[in-house]
């Protein structure tokens, strides 16, 4: 079982960024592991774009 708890006290993972678009009828959802979401969008390409983004905005540079 996955737990939530920071491995030891006083430390804390931030949660990975997985996107999913989940499509309902003719409604596109965004959304994110981390909490983040947007509204229903007709577009499935504006839905995408807009977890693109949130991915882009997100994720840390590798050095």
């Amino acid at each position: 079982m996955h737990s939530e708890l920071p491995a030891s006290p006083g430390t804390a993972q931030m949660p990975d960024h997985r996107v999913e678009i989940t499509e309902r009828g003719s409604f596109c959802f965004a959304g994110c592991s981390c909490g983040w979401f947007r509204p229903a969008r007709r577009s499935r390409e504006l839905a995408r774009r807009e977890a693109a983004e949130h991915l882009e905005e997100n994720t840390a540079p590798e050095s």
